[in-house]
Parts: structure tokens; sequence; C-alpha cells
């Protein structure tokens, strides 16, 4: 499932950014940052400012907008910030597309993984030390310090510190290009603070990895594997870029983590279902990925599952329409593990590929029934049905959704077809205005609201009244970028 083009391509005309305003809520006023004089930065504001550039890595980021991979994440993710110490707001995580290995973290809890990590990680343990890392980068405030020492120092302007965290997350070689720039401090002494804040991190990172059930030895292992990679490489991994690896780091985590009692960590099949994922989908062409999953089942002697290998398998064949092929190894997965929403996911994209969504419906439907709004079977039964002409059901279960989580992207995509299809305009130009929101494209957005405004009869006096509270909304918020 993926957003339509027409989103896409409005997506990319955005040409300010500012938090996301959904139904109901009012418009967000978005800090001043247009200097340094924030004595402290409050937490109100770096939630602000966090969703601000979150919706900016949204409009120019190669996201990855796959239920079963969002799962994984959060799921993980928020079992480590279960075991964090100082949390002070939700966090969310995210997948870009991107084969470097890289993760970051910056304000309001936000934490993106390049699909190149969980490639590279050799276990759950390994992402997850990750994962724990960047969550303390957040706990810590480390961001927000940074930009008080940067007003201590007259260094850098608010604005211009936050453009280059932004543009560092995303393309490492940019963005500190432009902190440089920004920047008049001696090299040594930004390098310095960084070391410092890798240092807290490693070891409020350790801490909650080890309190979540993970093994800690396995940070020092996956540090090692990046150390490994410098010395034959003449440009480090990306996230060495953003994450400085001193040669003492290494060893301080292997001693750190030799504190800890030696912990036995069953292998996670959920992570080797993920990383087979990535790689069929997103780590390789589909015909190499077919013919890496052959030979490591040929060799049999890999760290991964035979379950995860055959499902990295079947992803491949699917994805060169050799259907028949991929529907024996998936039919033999579900008999093992018929509530896998990996295998699940897979199953649909098989029947709709076979022109049986009804099929495809009838059986998602029944798993519904015993999770209701679980994202995966909600989006991949509304995407059935909008295959099989069910708008009702697949209306029904994406609204109910979205009450739940009134930010999914691909769950606004769907409805807006489903309302496309069922004629109703009104409602199709609403839903598309709340998803161009999402980008930061709000003139577009108000446009929308001016087009669903031309749709309505008299007699609607309150959905007339709704849509003008929303284009005033979008409006302000459009005014509120102004000040960036």
């Amino acid at each position: 499932m993926q957003l339509t083009s027409l989103v896409r391509a409005a997506v990319a005309t955005a040409i300010l950014i500012a938090s996301h305003a959904s139904h109901g809520q009012s418009a967000l006023k978005l800090p001043d940052l247009g200097t340094s004089a924030l004595q402290v930065l409050p937490l109100e504001k770096e939630q602000a400012i966090g969703d601000v550039m979150m919706m900016q890595i949204r409009s120019q980021s190669p996201l990855v907008q796959d239920p079963v991979l969002d799962e994984y994440l959060t799921s993980l993710g928020n079992k480590l910030v279960a075991n964090a110490n100082d949390v002070r707001f939700p966090f969310s995580f995210f997948w870009i597309n991107n084969q470097a290995i890289n993760a970051f973290a910056f304000y309001g809890g936000h934490v993106g993984v390049h699909t190149g990590l969980i490639a590279q990680a050799d276990n759950e343990s390994q992402l997850a030390s990750v994962l724990g890392h960047e969550i303390a980068h957040v706990t810590q405030r480390h961001l927000a310090r940074r930009i008080q020492q940067a007003k201590d120092n007259n260094a850098l302007t608010l604005a211009g510190m936050i453009a280059g965290i932004l543009t560092t997350v995303v393309a490492p070689d940019a963005g500190m290009a432009i902190l440089a720039a920004n920047s008049t401090q001696a090299q040594l002494s930004q390098l310095t603070h960084s070391r410092k804040a890798e240092q807290e991190a490693d070891r409020f990172g350790m801490q909650t990895l080890y309190e979540a059930g993970f093994d800690p030895s396995q940070a020092s292992e996956f540090l090692s594997k990046l150390s490994a990679q410098v010395r034959y490489q003449t440009k480090p991994p990306t996230f060495l870029l953003t994450h400085p690896l001193p040669d003492s780091r290494v060893s301080d985590v292997r001693l750190r983590a030799q504190q800890f009692a030696p912990r036995y960590v069953p292998t996670s099949l959920k992570f080797d279902l993920a990383k087979s994922r990535v790689l069929a989908r997103y780590q390789y062409k589909s015909e190499d990925a077919q013919a890496y999953f052959e030979n490591q089942l040929r060799l049999k002697a890999t760290e991964m599952s035979k379950q995860a290998l055959e499902y990295g398998l079947a992803l491949a064949l699917l994805d060169q329409n050799k259907l028949e092929l991929a529907q024996d190894l998936l039919d033999k997965l579900l008999k093992h593990d018929e509530n896998n929403l990996f295998y699940l996911d897979a199953y649909t994209d098989l029947l709709i590929a076979q022109k049986k969504p009804e099929q495809a419906t009838k059986l998602l439907q029944l798993k519904y029934e015993f999770r209701p709004n679980n994202q995966v079977l909600t989006l991949n039964l509304a995407n059935a049905a909008i295959e099989a002409k069910q708008f009702d059901t697949a209306e029904k279960v994406l609204k109910l959704f979205l009450l739940d989580k009134p930010q999914s992207t691909l769950a606004k995509d769907l409805l807006s077809k489903v309302y496309k299809e069922q004629d109703n305009k009104a409602a199709y130009h609403e839903m598309y205005a709340s998803l161009l929101a999402q980008y930061g494209a709000y003139i577009k957005a108000a446009d929308e609201i001016q087009r669903a405004l031309n749709h309505i009869n008299e007699q609607e006096t309150v959905k007339e009244a709704r849509l003008k509270a929303l284009l005033s909304q979008y409006r302000q918020m459009q005014k509120e970028l102004a000040k960036l």
C-alpha cells in the first residue's frame, strides 16, 4: 500500500512546514525560532519544534509507509521507552527508506530509523541498543542543551541550529556543513560536547536496554561492527557522522556492558521477519532478494530463522509476480502461524494480485473481529475492501481507526480513495485537505476545504460551520509559518 501519486505530487510542492492540526484541534502556536534568546527550552516548545521537524521530514524524506514494519518498530521502541528514565512525553518511531546505517532522535520524542540499520543488525538486541541510545538523547535533552550552549556562546541562532540538526539527521554530510557554517566555535569544542553527549546516551541507553530485557553486550558488538567498517572504508557509516566513535568509546561500552549480569536472549522471530521484509522490499531488487534468500536457505547456516528466510523469499517472488511459488511458501507459513501479521499482510497482497480481493476481505474480517483497530489488519482490510468495491466496509474501519490514530497518512489516503469512489465530493476534499495538512501544505489544504464547501447543500449547516472553522484554522497555520 502506497500513498497516491496525486498526494505525493502535492506534498512535493509544500513550501513551508508546520505542526499537524487534526480535526477538532485548535491552531498550534509555533515557537519563535528567529533568535537564540531562549534561556531554557520548555517542553511544550520542544514538542512544537519536534512536530515542525517531523512534518519537514514527512515532506522531504522517503518515509516507509509500511504498517507491518511500523507495528514492529513501534512495539520495540515503546518497550524501551517503558523502561527508560525521565520520559516526559510519548515517543513516536518511524522508518526512512535509506540503506545507510543510521538512526536519529530529535525534539518531542521522534525517533527515525533507516532501513539499512536493521539490514545490518545481527539480532534484536543490537537494534534495540541503538534505539535505547537515541531515546536517551531525547530524555536527557541533548539537543535542548546544545541550543543552550550555543546561546551562551553566542554561536548559533536557534533557527540555524535547528536547520543544521534537521539536515544532519536526514543527510549527515550536508547537515554538518550547515552547523559549521553557523558556528564560530572551534571544531574541537563542538566535537568534545558531542562526545560527552554520546557517553551519557551510552550510559542511560545501556540501562534502558537491560531493564527492557535485552542483552547489553550486543551494544558493544554493534559498535565494534561499525568500528570495523571504518577501518576498511574511506567514508564511515552514516551513523558515525552524527555519533562520534573514538577508540575509547567501544571499550567503554564493552566495560559498561560487563557490569550487568550475563543474559541469554532468545532469537526474535519478529526481528527476523522485519529484517527479511526490509531486505526483500527496501534493500535489494526483487530478483537479487530472491537469489539471496534461496542461497541462505541452501546454506542452512544463518542467524536468521528458516521461517524468516522463506517469508523473505515469498515477498521477493510476490514482487516479481511469481504468484504460485509465493503462495506455496505463504500457505505453509500460515499453516503453522495463522495469526502472524507479517504473513497475513503478504497473503493479502497475494490474493489481491490474484484478483481475489473478496477472499482477502473475508479472511481479514475474521481476524479483525479478534483484534479490532490493529493497524496491520485494519489497513489491509480497508485496502482489500476497496479492491473488492466494498466501500462501506472500508469507510467504517478506517473512520474508527483514525479516531485512535488521527495522524495515519496511509489511513487518510485510503479513506480519501473510498470517498472518491463513493462520489462523496465534500468528504473527499475534506479528507484530502487533512492529508495535505499533515505534510505542511496548508495553502493547498485550505483550497481543498474551499472545494468541499462548494459540494454541501444549504441544509448542512453544521457541516458548513465545521468546514469554515477548518478553513480558518489552515489559513491561520499558514500565517504562523510566516513567522519562521
